[in-house]
């Protein structure tokens, strides 16, 4: 019954405390073992939930596990409960934190500070990536509610891209992703408002760009380009697609955009967090 000295550190209703133990409490001899039965029956008292013999729970989480001649306590496992509860939680902040920016082209220098401390927070909770046995968890089509380099005001974010604003009459729509993890395909599209001359309303087109993707490492992927199709929308839906011409490699800047990577940093079922090579922060939820 020595093992029984581990339940002077639990807290004991109305300041009782356990009775002592001798030092010879270990022997087996009769005065001992009438001791120790009479010291156990008292911390049944005590404690009405601990039987001999079986297991039980103690107060503050901890498991006894207990027989005729031993007590032992266990840290009880991670309720997963619990995780998912804060993964929701900081899901919550997350998507608070970038609502309302209108996918990053209205953040300011706070609002980056905000969806960053955010988005570290989520990553950390959710542990690493590995694609390698979850790719799966990629397919679909999904739609970015927030990207950092939207700040700088252009369409193409940290890359070459048509400014907004009154310089170019553009007015950016939703933005998904459509991956396809058998064809390798990932698309990435964007819905666009062009400004015409009035009185003629503005065209509505959807231009998406095609790339092959492929794994390199447990969560980088890498994205080759292929080609860009203009589709006109709305009251002009009627109208073919329209593949815009490539330009040749003679003419192509010393930069190769045709191909990036990024890091999938979190990823769950309706959530993904991603950081591309320019440091690039981007949030999407599935569509």
């Amino acid at each position: 019954m020595a093992s029984l000295l581990h339940l002077a550190s639990l807290p004991l209703p109305h300041h009782q405390s356990l009775p002592s133990l001798s030092p010879s409490s270990s022997s087996n001899t009769p005065s001992t073992s009438a001791s120790a039965t009479a010291d156990f029956s008292r911390i049944q008292k005590l404690y009405p939930s601990f039987h001999r013999g079986r297991n039980c729970s103690l107060k503050k989480g901890l498991i006894c596990r207990s027989s005729s001649s031993e007590v032992t306590f266990i840290e009880p496992p991670e309720s997963k409960a619990s995780k998912d509860d804060l993964i929701g939680s900081l899901k919550l902040k997350l998507l608070s934190a970038v609502s309302g920016l209108n996918r990053g082209l209205a953040a300011s220098e706070d609002d980056l500070r905000k969806a960053e401390a955010a988005a570290k927070e989520l990553e950390s909770a959710g542990g690493l990536v590995d694609l390698s046995g979850d790719l799966d968890k990629l397919q679909g089509r999904w739609k970015l509610i927030y990207s950092s380099a939207f700040s700088s005001r252009t369409l193409g974010g940290s890359r070459p891209g048509p400014p907004t604003g009154r310089l170019l009459p553009i007015t950016l729509g939703q933005v998904f992703q459509r991956i396809d993890i058998f064809s390798k395909d990932f698309d990435n599209i964007v819905e666009l408002e062009l400004g015409a001359p009035w009185p003629l309303p503005p065209i509505e087109v959807t231009a998406t760009l095609a790339h092959k993707f492929e794994l390199i490492g447990s969560s980088k992927i890498k994205i080759t380009f292929e080609k860009t199709t203009v589709k006109t929308t709305g009251n002009l839906s009627q109208l073919p697609p329209l593949d815009l011409p490539r330009l040749p490699d003679s003419l192509r800047p010393p930069s190769d955009t045709r191909s990036g990577e990024f890091e999938v940093t979190y990823l769950d079922s309706d959530t993904r967090i991603t950081r591309g090579d320019r440091d690039e922060l981007r949030v999407f939820v599935i569509s």
